[in-house]
């Protein structure tokens, strides 16, 4: 067991994140070694399960940005992962691009992710991360004052989802993350899974202590608010063919 991995007793979660300055984030601002590691798109039958046990082999805590209706499917893995100490964050329910939806097509995305969420595990997600990054300023103000969730971005992207390489994967997340970042990654592609010893070995040799990204938030609140890239890299995230669905009330 590793034990450079922080305990969620060593920085309390707020009870809220109504006092964070700003409603989007990419990353936290404290000088002090204090990183996110974030997860997107479970949560994933086989993937989730193996990475969960990488982590706890650790000690580490990490964020899951999952899918709604994967929720609905595999409950059972977002309990363990609410279980063993992890945040989990809001990340629609059929991944779609927010910014081609209706205000009200975007409630019944957070909504049916949320109730979803709370069915599985009692906890109700305290951020959200849009899709592809992709949510309007505007969408972003009233998400914020309708749902208290800080939008969530990021600013390591190791491009994972194009499935570069397990030893890829891993120096990119190594070499580019500091103090402060908020790391993307894919629990539904297992060679992301694959890179996660190295990965998170690397990252504790370079003494990066890790907590969920309400806790790095809580640890250096932004004074202003921090805007998308805008020049991004290409998707962080492949299209995800749609599907019919039935939505949770």
């Amino acid at each position: 067991m590793h034990g450079s991995g922080l305990r969620n007793a060593d920085i309390a979660l707020p009870n809220s994140l109504s006092g964070v300055a700003g409603v989007s984030h990419s990353r936290g601002r404290t000088t002090m070694p204090y990183i996110a590691m974030t997860y997107d798109d479970g949560p994933h039958p086989q993937n989730t399960p193996r990475l969960l046990d990488m982590l706890r082999q650790r000690n580490i805590r990490a964020t899951f940005y999952v899918i709604g209706r994967s929720v609905n499917m595999y409950p059972h893995i977002v309990r363990r992962i609410v279980a063993e100490g992890h945040e989990i964050g809001n990340h629609t329910w059929t991944h779609r691009n927010l910014t081609t939806l209706s205000d009200a097509s975007v409630r019944q995305e957070m909504n049916s992710t949320r109730d979803a969420i709370i069915a599985a595990c009692g906890v109700k997600p305290r951020t959200m991360r849009p899709p592809y990054g992709a949510l309007r300023q505007s969408q972003r103000a009233w998400i914020y004052k309708e749902y208290a969730y800080p939008t969530i971005l990021w600013n390591v992207d190791p491009q994972d989802w194009k499935r570069p390489g397990v030893s890829v994967v891993a120096s990119r997340i190594i070499n580019h993350t500091r103090n402060g970042s908020i790391v993307l990654a894919h629990d539904l592609h297992k060679p992301t899974v694959d890179a996660m010893p190295a990965t998170l070995d690397g990252l504790l040799r370079r003494g990066f202590k890790f907590v969920t990204v309400s806790q790095l938030l809580a640890l250096n609140p932004p004074v202003n608010m921090v805007q998308a890239p805008t020049s991004p890299l290409p998707p962080s995230s492949p299209p995800m063919m749609p599907i019919a669905v039935s939505v949770v009330r």
